[in-house]
């Protein structure tokens, strides 16, 4: 079975953001699996800016998306399985690439998990990004 390209076509439309001087944003599928601040989670969703100056030990790998950023003042470690990611685009001119949600089984390299997820829901449509399967 080969290499998912997802984790690839993230780092490459990140890439082509800063190198644009673009703010790439993630959307992303919340469930147990992730860890992020669940007060700014939306219809099981939150989007995430994960721009270098927004991000501190940025890490996109072929598993997991890892970062520290603050949220309303406080530093907080934010971890993603890739297969929640369901979009990555420019702030500015909106360009970006949508996915498929994953099921996925990978544990989280320090494996601690929020209590609870918020209940599912269906996504916004996004309709002006290309969905990759």
């Amino acid at each position: 079975m080969s290499a998912s390209t997802k984790p690839y076509l993230i780092r490459a439309i990140h890439q082509w953001c800063v190198d644009n001087d673009q703010t790439p944003y993630l959307v992303v599928h919340v469930d147990a699996r992730t860890t992020v601040p669940l007060e700014f989670v939306k219809n099981n969703e939150i989007i995430l800016n994960i721009a270098y100056s927004a991000t501190k030990n940025l890490q996109i790998g072929n598993d997991w998306l890892s970062f520290s950023a603050r949220f309303g003042g406080v530093s907080r470690d934010i971890w993603v399985p890739v297969g929640n990611v369901l979009s990555i685009f420019s702030r500015e001119s909106g360009e970006g690439m949508g996915f498929e949600l994953e099921a996925g089984d990978a544990e989280r390299p320090d494996a601690v998990v929020p209590e609870e997820a918020p209940a599912a829901s269906t996504p916004p449509s996004r309709s002006h990004l290309r969905i990759v399967k």
